[in-house]
């Protein structure tokens, strides 16, 4: 059985199949450092949103995971990372008209660019899905790599970038 060549193989496929100007425009949302970011999706997706949040509150930016009893409101200027595969959940299309509506810059990714979610976002990330693997699992996987990816770059420039992040992790565990 070889089943986990099967997901290296699918995740490298995708990896590569990115489009380096959709990552780069991506990246560019991030140079704005004091922009309050909010992370959703749904099912799987909500868990890599809560994973993308955790990550960018250790690169240092306010970050949070949408419908935390802690989050809070979105706003003019601020930015919502929303990931969902299909682009057409009714949940996350209804949160991203309503950051649209308060003024927020969103960032979706979605393996379907023609979605109603892509539609209503600034950047869009489209990851190329192709998969043996049941329903949704490696649009998943790939999100949270190409958002970890994400971080790599934002953090690349700092040479203090990991011994800070190391400060900002939990220590109640």
């Amino acid at each position: 059985m070889s089943s986990w060549l099967t997901v290296r193989d699918e995740t490298s496929t995708v990896l590569s199949g990115l489009s380096p100007e959709q990552m780069s425009r991506a990246a560019a949302m991030f140079t704005v450092r004091d922009r309050r970011w909010l992370c959703s999706g749904q099912g799987r997706s909500g868990l890599v949103a809560q994973m993308c949040a955790m990550r960018l509150m250790h690169a240092g930016f306010e970050a949070h995971a949408v419908g935390e009893a802690t989050a809070p409101s979105i706003g003019e200027g601020d930015g919502l990372v929303i990931i969902s595969g299909s682009g057409e959940t009714p949940v996350t299309v209804h949160l991203a008209r309503l950051a649209r509506d308060c003024g927020a810059h969103i960032l979706a990714v979605t393996s379907h660019a023609d979605s109603t979610l892509a539609g209503l976002a600034h950047t869009v990330v489209v990851p190329p899905i192709h998969t043996a693997q049941f329903a949704g699992t490696l649009f998943e996987q790939s999100a949270l790599l190409l958002l970890d990816a994400l971080i790599l770059d934002l953090t690349a420039t700092t040479p203090q970038a990991y011994s800070q992040m190391r400060a900002r992790h939990t220590n109640l565990q």
